[in-house]
């Protein structure tokens, strides 16, 4: 399945009224897709950051019970840290084809 087929919605937890097996059911297909697009790495940051917000929202649900806020709330950090990493990594790839397209070296 292509990222582009995935409903808009999806993208959005705070768009949607609080729902949630709607959130759930969002986060569990989003990851299926990551998983599935783990070679497209610009895809895969955009849909890590994606993942991450539905599970915050899912962590700010009162009505949730206590562990599954819990969990989604430890899922969405890592999810955060995977994002961070995809977004330094890609900064480092692009730092070194400048310089090697521009001549410079680092110091």
């Amino acid at each position: 399945m292509a990222t582009e087929t995935i409903d808009p919605l999806l993208f959005e937890p705070a768009s949607m009224p609080a729902q949630p097996e709607l959130l759930v059911s969002a986060v569990l297909h989003l990851m299926s897709h990551y998983t599935a697009n783990s070679q497209e790495s610009r895809a895969c940051t955009k849909l890590a950051s994606v993942i991450e917000r539905h599970l915050k929202a899912l962590a700010d649900l009162p009505e949730l019970a206590p562990v599954l806020r819990a969990t989604c709330q430890q899922l969405s950090e890592q999810w955060a840290l995977v994002v961070e990493r995809t977004m330094a990594s890609t900064t480092q790839r692009q730092n070194r084809f400048f310089r090697l397209v521009t001549g410079s070296r680092a110091n």
